[in-house]
């Protein structure tokens, strides 16, 4: 899916602009500070990348980018907007998404280059991706990183098995110790509360059984107690019922005292057997209660917290009891794992030498192609201790010169070298990627006229199997365009605002001699424009280099 249109509003400079690129290779021109890059910036935005508020038009309550690519049978429609204060809302197909999920659906189909991929093709680690995204080996890469990852948990396991063996049985008869003791004590929840209780209704029971008494001898006592008093009262109750039914309420109530009388003395007579007053129990109970108070302090604060420590204490133990066991299964996991690990590690060697060989001649053949006609690209690979990238660390080298040695890329001195260098190599990478448009922003800096006409034919020949859009300063790379568009600043109404032009015929001419002569280039610098495009067409018009 290509892109088809970036609707810009309201970022930056940029009031309203609507980028049409061509299925191919399209360049944009325009002078220092015109907002080229602004461009580049935008469609990032709506692939996904972090939002800046200073980005949003002064003025404007928010800036909108809006991209559509190239999809059957109806385009898909990515936006993004951000407010002024700081809020990013993002939408596919009209549909609300997250950020990270619009760099999901939109990521894949852009790949922006800029002057920063030159300085990260120095980075080691830059350089090993490049290598396993050429070679394919995202799935070795992921099976080197689970096999490790299980060898370090399980090494890391080991280690932490490793100790003195007298702190290990010292903590084995601690452990065991404490099981015991609490195990031994049988402890209830709820059993110190209930013994307070109890010595509680223990200090006061001779009142208790005194009162207890004299309360039972007023209900049951022979003749005067309550109980002879009520049936008394009662057996005259129904007496009077039978001989007029009104008392027959009265009866039944006096009934029912006489029933609840008999309860209570029961209850009384219950509870009093329950009192204790044997001291022997008593100090028993105390005695019990400084048990449990003990255990308490050295295990939790109740008897459940106790409880709970006993049964630590006795897993640990069992723990303990099989470390030499356990260690003894780690260490021959470890002599396995790591065997394993080794084995597919040497497998992502293998394949990255063999990928190492094929992009260092493709990459050599476009050095070629780039001015560097003699210069020698190399993938070194360098024996490293064994992570979850792989057994080795990956280099990249280059000879520019026949009789030079092979030097790390950082060696190079000139950046126009290096802009070539990183060209070429994503060249070779673009073309085995299935990224449908790349872009280039600037990827020209540092280099000159003749190499500039080679980096255009490069960009060319990106375009056959990608659409390729490049920002440039040089009219060698823009001659070679499909599609050229200039980006110019205007001043309406007293505000700057930044306007696209799709160039044609005379008007491409005039821009290519602006950018070889400036406003002063004069009859040369056109003439020397008409001989860009010419040559340029020529070369399209023989078919691939």
């Amino acid at each position: 899916m290509t892109l088809l249109e970036l609707d810009v509003r309201d970022l930056a400079l940029i009031e309203r602009v609507r980028l049409q690129p061509d299925a191919g290779f399209t360049v944009i021109t325009g002078e220092t500070g015109a907002g080229k890059s602004l461009l580049i910036d935008a469609l990032a935005l709506v692939l996904g990348a972090r939002a800046d508020a200073g980005l949003v038009r002064a003025g404007a309550s928010a800036a909108r980018v809006q991209a559509l690519f190239d999809r059957n049978p109806e385009p898909l429609i990515c936006v993004r907007e951000l407010t002024a204060a700081g809020r990013s809302t993002a939408r596919v197909d009209d549909a609300a998404v997250t950020a990270a999920r619009l760099a999901e659906i939109a990521g894949p189909l852009v790949e922006i280059h800029g002057q920063h991929d030159q300085q990260r093709l120095l980075d080691p680690a830059q350089q090993r991706d490049l290598l396993d995204a050429y070679g394919a080996h995202a799935v070795l890469r992921e099976r080197v990183a689970g096999v490790v990852a299980a060898w370090r948990a399980n090494r890391a396991a080991l280690d932490a098995l490793e100790g003195d063996p007298r702190v290990v049985a010292r903590m084995l008869d601690l452990h065991e110790h404490e099981a015991a003791e609490i195990e031994a004590a049988g402890l209830r929840p709820g059993e110190a509360d209930e013994i307070r209780v109890r010595l509680a209704a223990a200090a006061s029971a001779e009142q208790v059984a005194r009162l207890v008494g004299g309360m039972r001898e007023r209900l049951t006592g022979e003749g005067s107690g309550a109980h002879d008093v009520l049936a008394r009262a009662a057996r005259d109750g129904a007496e009077l019922a039978r001989l007029d039914p009104r008392f027959g309420g009265l009866a039944t109530r006096l009934e029912g005292l006489l029933a609840e009388t008999d309860d209570v003395a029961s209850e009384l007579r219950r509870l009093a057997a329950g009192l204790d007053h044997d001291p022997a129990a008593i100090a028993a109970l105390e005695a019990r209660l400084g048990q449990i108070y003990a255990l308490e302090r050295k295990y939790g604060p109740d008897e459940a917290a106790v409880l709970a420590h006993g049964e630590r204490a006795r897993a640990e133990a069992e723990r303990l009891r099989g470390l030499e066991a356990e260690r003894a299964a780690r260490a021959a996991d470890d002599v396995r794992l790591e065997a394993a690990a080794r084995d597919v590690a040497a497998e992502l060697t293998a394949a990255r030498g063999a990928a190492g060989t094929r992009l260092a001649a493709e990459v050599s053949r476009a050095l070629a192609e780039l001015g560097f006609r003699q210069a020698r690209f190399e993938v070194a690979l360098h024996p490293g201790e064994l992570s979850a990238t792989g057994a080795e660390t990956v280099q990249f080298l280059i000879a520019p010169n026949p009789g030079e040695p092979s030097l790390p890329l950082a060696r190079i001195a000139s950046g126009g070298e290096l802009s070539r260098v990183s060209l070429a190599v994503k060249g070779v990478l673009a073309a085995a990627d299935a990224t449908p448009t790349l872009v280039f922003d600037e990827i020209d800096a540092g280099i000159g006229g003749r190499s500039a006409d080679r980096v255009g034919r490069a960009l060319r020949r990106l375009a056959r199997d990608h659409q390729v859009l490049c920002v440039t300063h040089l009219a060698q790379i823009a001659a070679h365009a499909d599609a050229h568009i200039r980006i110019e600043k205007q001043e309406r109404d007293g505000r700057t605002v930044t306007e696209l032009r799709r160039l044609e015929g005379d008007e491409r001419v005039t821009e290519l001699a602006l950018m070889l002569g400036g406003e002063d280039g004069g009859p040369a610098a056109f003439a020397a424009a008409r001989e860009l495009l010419e040559r340029a067409a020529g070369d399209r018009a023989h078919g691939p280099d």
